[in-house]
């Protein structure tokens, strides 16, 4: 069960940077990191929290310089992605992150656009770009790069909202997805990860967002779970990144399972699989090892993914057909 096709709709692109691949764009870039080698890299990836997490991947950026390195990281997890079942991916990247660092816009978007551009014909799998902005960074400045990409016509399909979010809630950022809907883009946000349920709540109605990153922290309140599950709003978990991050303590008590048993519209992505310990397919074996997943409930989650994705109509239903003939 683990090829079912599946819609990945919770990825950071640049949390796809596997550790070789790190090294290898800084030699290629003449970039000094404070590792000696893969090994030590990857000992780094022992995290206390959401920011040590945030730390080592804003650091490790500093690799990515030309249109190349962001064409061959976005090449690299297509790749992988195909293997776990992925048919469709909706991506997000972080403008800002690489803005601040002095690589411009043109470059981070022309790298990544020039591999999404064949994406279906290379790798089997449909993409679409999401930019997602930086909460612990000013409005304004958020403002400023949206409106940026649309000047430029960007091939972005959505926002997002992303970073730290303890001490950030999402009503700062008004403005930027007024903008954005005005603009005619797909609104998504993290929300109820580290934050309160209440993030939640105000993602849904400050900046209205269609979909929920993570918002494993929404079963803190039953009439929040009650409106997410009478409007289905779609919810994306990362059950080895919440583990990592220490949003939850094991894999054995995660609450995708309990989520699925009360009726919310939830499906399982990998966030940062390079730092987490694993792509989507990871994700599945591992909640099927420790959470006793059912074939039922795998299948659900592949529906829930496909049917909570900004794809077209028709493609949806040819996925979901997909889906049901795999799991036949």
């Amino acid at each position: 069960m683990t090829h079912l096709p599946f819609a990945e709709l919770h990825l950071h692109l640049e949390g796809t940077l596997e550790p070789e691949l790190v090294m290898e764009l800084a030699r290629r870039n003449d970039v000094t990191l404070p590792y000696r080698d893969v090994e030590e890299l990857r000992a780094a990836y022992a995290f206390r929290d959401l920011q040590s997490f945030l730390d080592l991947y804003y650091a490790n950026m500093a690799v990515l310089r030309t249109r190349q390195d962001f064409a061959d990281m976005t090449a690299a997890y297509l790749a992988r992605a195909a293997t776990a079942g992925v048919r469709h991916a909706e991506i997000m990247f972080d403008p800002q992150a690489h803005l601040v660092r002095g690589v411009p816009l043109e470059v981070v978007v022309e790298g990544i656009a020039s591999v999404l551009a064949t994406s279906e014909d290379d790798h089997g799998v449909s993409t679409l770009l999401i930019a997602a902005f930086l909460r612990d960074r000013p409005e304004d400045e958020a403002l400023d790069v949206l409106d940026r990409l649309l000047a430029r016509g960007a091939p972005i399909a959505g926002i997002g909202l992303d970073s730290a979010e303890v001490g950030n809630p999402p009503a700062r950022f008004a403005r930027l997805f007024a903008r954005a809907r005005e603009a005619g883009l797909h609104l998504v946000a993290h929300a109820g990860e580290e934050g309160p349920a209440s993030y939640v709540t105000d993602a849904l109605d400050v900046l209205g967002v269609e979909r929920i990153d993570h918002g494993i922290r929404s079963l803190d309140d039953d009439a929040l779970v009650a409106r997410l599950v009478a409007e289905q709003v779609p919810m994306t978990v990362c059950p080895l990144s919440n583990v990592a991050l220490r949003a939850v303590d094991t894999l054995a008590d995660h609450p995708v399972v309990e989520m699925l048993e009360r009726g919310l519209n939830v499906s399982v992505h990998s966030d940062d699989p390079a730092y987490f310990g694993g792509y989507l397919d990871d994700n599945l074996d591992a909640l099927g090892s420790s959470l006793g997943l059912t074939r039922e409930q795998r299948i659900r989650l592949a529906e829930n993914s496909v049917r909570s994705s900004f794809l077209p109509a028709d493609r949806r239903e040819e996925l979901l057909a997909q889906i049901a003939a795999a799991s036949a």
